[in-house]
């Protein structure tokens, strides 16, 4: 009997060692995953900090770390003065805005139709729509733009927009989240007497709106910082979006100081900052709810 109870009292002796060990390696580990999270972030963000380190120090100070002298908050205000940034940011937001609407337009129905409907062909068309995702849009920008001119389009955010509205990758993911709504769901408002588009409008849409706000965040980040294809097409100030803007404005014949190139910078990346900030649990929420990693 004394044999077996010291037996049974060095398991749980050993078994709470094991686990004192265990419990000692996780947070090791947890330790390097946040090191390694904090160090990625701080890789991230360290471009927008140092633009502005230097958009409140004057230009002879701009690359000086002494924190006694050099401050200013004049360079924003000449930054503003020496370029027409309303008028650039009225043509970023008219042409994000455009292709939005036209990306949930087109995306919606293609989707709905790939998700829903049973159709020769249906596959290959579906695997002829992923193929965009393999295709860097600069690779098309000479076809874009002849068809662009052709049409008439050219210098207008109609035709900096149109090409990008038919987007591939809005196309599967809201196929995606079509595809987990059940189809009772159709069934019943199908009963109800409602028609194909009602049934898009009253029961897809709604459940996949989480989807579409991950997608709008990833839409309007990505065609606010364009840069290429309004370079191309753009050549006058009424079509001209704040990215072409301001590399006009920091051009080295221009003559422009760091200083005001990134109080400029500053300037132009301000409203996402804001709507960041603003709506950053609705944009977490989103991603999470949207499977979008």
């Amino acid at each position: 009997m004394r044999s077996f109870s010291a037996h049974s009292i060095a398991a749980p002796r050993a078994s709470a060692g094991v686990r004192r060990r265990s419990s000692l390696r996780l947070p090791a580990s947890w330790s390097v995953d946040k090191l390694g999270a904090w160090l990625l972030a701080l890789l991230w963000v360290a471009p927008l900090l140092y633009a502005g380190w230097t958009a409140f120090r004057e230009p002879s100070a701009a690359f000086s770390l002494t924190l006694t002298s050099g401050w200013t908050f004049g360079n924003i205000a000449r930054a503003w003065e020496q370029a027409p940034w309303l008028i650039y940011m009225r043509n970023t937001m008219l042409l994000v805005a455009s292709i939005l609407v036209g990306q949930f337009v087109l995306c919606t129905l293609a989707a709905y139709a790939f998700a829903r409907f049973e159709f020769r062909g249906k596959g290959l068309l579906f695997s002829l729509v992923l193929l965009q995702l393999f295709i860097l849009p600069e690779v098309l920008i000479v076809e874009n733009y002849a068809m662009v001119s052709r049409l008439g389009w050219s210098d207008t955010i109609w035709g900096m927009g149109v090409p990008y509205m038919a987007s591939a990758f809005g196309v599967f993911l809201l196929r995606q989240a079509f595809k987990q709504v059940p189809r009772e769901l159709e069934d019943a408002a199908r009963i109800e007497g409602c028609s194909r588009l009602g049934v898009l409008w009253r029961v897809y849409i709604p459940l996949a709106r989480p989807v579409y706000l991950a997608y709008a965040l990833v839409s309007v980040s990505t065609h606010w910082n364009n840069f290429l294809w309004p370079l191309v097409v753009s050549s006058s100030l009424d079509a001209r979006p704040l990215t072409v803007g301001l590399s006009l404005f920091g051009a080295p014949e221009s003559g422009v100081s760091i200083s005001l190139i990134s109080a400029a910078t500053l300037l132009t990346t301000l409203p996402l900052l804001v709507g960041f900030l603003i709506f950053q649990r609705q944009f977490m929420q989103a991603f999470l709810h949207s499977g979008l990693r």
